[in-house]
């Protein structure tokens, strides 16, 4: 039972690795996310991984520690959030950048590459607004 779990967690490691390295952001969210279940794989194992018994025995009688139980418990519910929190940055960042590069970079023949960001303001129209007022403010 504990080789089965060492290599389940083995492998999504290695699995969630790859996908951070990656240059997208989508495959850096689904990456986290990954290695955060490993996580709590690994948490949950920690507290002794015993078959068909109850939590909490009377004295001296084998019992699984309910510690980690509720650290992984308490682990899903703020991995979710963080979760949905980094999907949304991700996809707050594809609408403004146009892309969906870690490092903002436009890839060569993206059709979105000449787009410029939405939240930007020209300098030509700060230039004229100012001219029109003579440079003073009101």
């Amino acid at each position: 039972m504990e080789l089965i779990f060492a290599v389940t967690v083995g492998v999504m490691v290695t699995c969630s690795v790859f996908l951070m390295l990656r240059g997208h952001t989508f495959a850096v969210v689904i990456g986290l996310t990954l290695m955060s279940y490993a996580v709590n794989l690994f948490l949950f194992a920690s507290g002794g991984l015993a078959l068909h018994e109850p939590a909490i025995l009377a004295d001296g009688a084998e019992y699984s520690d309910p510690l980690p139980q509720a650290l992984v418990l308490t682990a899903i519910v703020i991995g979710f959030a963080m979760t949905a929190f980094a999907l949304i940055l991700a996809i707050r960042a594809r609408a403004d950048l146009g892309n969906d590069q870690v490092d903002g970079r436009a890839l060569p023949g993206d059709s979105l590459a000449n787009k410029e960001p939405q939240g930007k303001i020209r300098q030509s129209s700060v230039s004229s607004t100012a001219k029109n007022t003579g440079g003073k403010s009101r």
